[in-house]
């Protein structure tokens, strides 16, 4: 059977209802997966109607319930939004919330092996915090609620795959958080996630944290303290291993195919990179051509996507987000789980 996909509305005045009704529009979708959406069903019959579109909304209180056919969007309603005072582009504690709740029970509904795989759409963390929950993003989230200690985040696209040594983090603790042990973690996380995408000998590429990967000290000492340790032990347990390799050129390489994956020292050193090749902005028609690129969090004892991108709360409601990385979320979280059930 097709695995079974639970979609996160995300923050319902963002752009996540509109991708998602633009990715479940399609015949490709419901040949690779059974999708079905956690959150607001009003919300989602709002995205429907914004776009003009004849999908048909299917409220449902159990997976059981779903009818996973195309022209139909099966929503687990959460009722969780008074569209009374719902606006899209607003930032809003009711949003907040219901985000936050949407993510929650596609959690439950993976840790019970209700579904296979999840796919979150973006959620706004000022709204997120607001509302009372004091999580840092999505990964945080997912931690907390499946008890994980040693996670990881993963960007990916085509031959751009990056994990981060930290995330969500002010620079200046970032780079105390340059430490041998979490290199080394988040290097075998990176290496099994590429195996499990089919890659025999993952080749990874290991980051400097300063310029020019401190050229020989002159700009730092976490090269020879922290990271040039690392990358020793990990050839000596056999990785195919390289760095640290100035930062500045890492990625470029990696695009062309030198390295299977990345690791990066910290949230933005992995981030700006990726967003420059993955997201291509027209400003003659005000609108994101294309925003590529998922993130995936390793880790954890269920399979967890997302897009790449923000909630855009400037363009919500009108129609023009672009779905390539909620489409690439869902085709990643798929494979991922035909994957996990093949062994």
């Amino acid at each position: 059977m097709k695995p079974i996909i639970a979609i996160t509305m995300g923050d319902p005045a963002g752009i996540g209802p509109e991708i998602i009704v633009k990715a479940l529009s399609l015949e490709e979708t419901y040949e690779k997966c059974r999708p079905l959406v956690t959150g607001d069903a009003n919300i989602m019959q709002w995205a429907v109607d914004q776009m003009g579109s004849d999908l048909k909304i299917h409220r449902i209180a159990s997976v059981k319930e779903a009818l996973f056919e195309l022209g139909t969007i099966d929503v687990y309603d959460l009722a969780c939004i008074d569209m009374d005072t719902f606006q899209p582009g607003v930032l809003q504690n009711q949003c907040g919330h219901a985000a936050f709740i949407s993510v929650t029970t596609a959690i439950q509904l993976a840790m019970e092996n209700e579904v296979d795989a999840t796919v979150t759409a973006p959620l706004n963390k000022e709204a997120l915090h607001n509302a009372g929950h004091n999580f840092d993003g999505h990964t945080e989230i997912y931690a907390h609620y499946t008890h994980t200690k040693k996670y990881a985040m993963l960007l990916a696209d085509e031959h751009l795959r990056v994990i981060h040594v930290s995330t969500h983090v002010p620079l200046r603790v970032a780079c105390d958080r340059v430490k041998k042990d979490r290199i080394i973690e988040v290097t075998e996380l990176i290496h099994d996630a590429c195996k499990q995408f089919g890659i025999e000998n993952p080749r990874i590429g290991i980051a400097g944290l300063n310029p020019h990967a401190s050229d020989g000290g002159l700009f730092g000492w976490e090269e020879e303290k922290e990271i040039t340790p690392a990358v020793e032990e990990l050839l000596q347990r056999g990785f195919n291993v390289d760095g640290p390799v100035p930062p500045d050129s890492l990625f470029a390489k990696a695009r062309c195919g030198k390295y299977d994956g990345c690791v990066a020292m910290y949230h933005d050193q992995g981030h700006i990179p990726f967003k420059v090749v993955g997201f291509q902005w027209d400003k003659e028609t005000g609108k994101m051509e294309a925003a590529k690129g998922v993130n995936i969090t390793l880790g954890l004892p269920i399979i967890r996507v997302s897009v790449d991108h923000g909630t855009a709360f400037d363009v919500a409601g009108k129609g023009i987000a672009s779905p390539d990385a909620m489409l690439l979320s869902i085709d990643y979280a798929t494979k991922m789980a035909i994957n996990r059930k093949g062994k």
